[in-house]
């Protein structure tokens, strides 16, 4: 009998987070304007790091839940996107534009655009 509870209590599935619950994300489409080219990706990435966890703070960040995409980074335009949650849009965009130098060279982050899926954001910005 407690063998056979046990296993009806495995058998039980998590039931799935609603969906007006889950964690919305956007994409954010950036591009580094700078007279020489940033050539690697983890370059890129930390540098967005630093100024996300210096404007926001680690709390601040970890909320916002920022992940610069490697796969959608393009060297030649000088262009990525970020994922970020929904409600963090414009933070995000206010750590961007606080980023002003790199390597002792002037740089400046533009935003491109803001979108919910990841294929029109893909398509809309980067492809361009």
């Amino acid at each position: 009998m407690k063998n056979l509870l046990g296993r009806c209590v495995l058998a039980k599935k998590i039931k799935p987070v609603l969906p007006s619950l889950r964690e919305k994300k956007r994409y954010l489409v950036f591009e580094i304007i700078s007279k020489k080219d940033i050539k690697s990706f983890s370059e890129v990435s930390s540098l967005i790091w630093q100024s996300s966890l210096s404007f926001l703070g680690e709390i601040e960040t970890a909320k916002a839940g920022i992940w610069v995409l490697p796969d959608k980074w393009n060297q030649k335009k000088q262009m990525g996107m970020i994922k970020v949650n929904n409600k963090y849009v414009d933070k995000l965009k206010t750590v961007l534009a606080l980023i002003k130098s790199f390597k002792k060279q002037q740089i400046f982050v533009k935003s491109v655009g803001v979108s919910g899926m990841i294929n029109k954001a893909d398509k809309k910005y980067l492809a361009m």
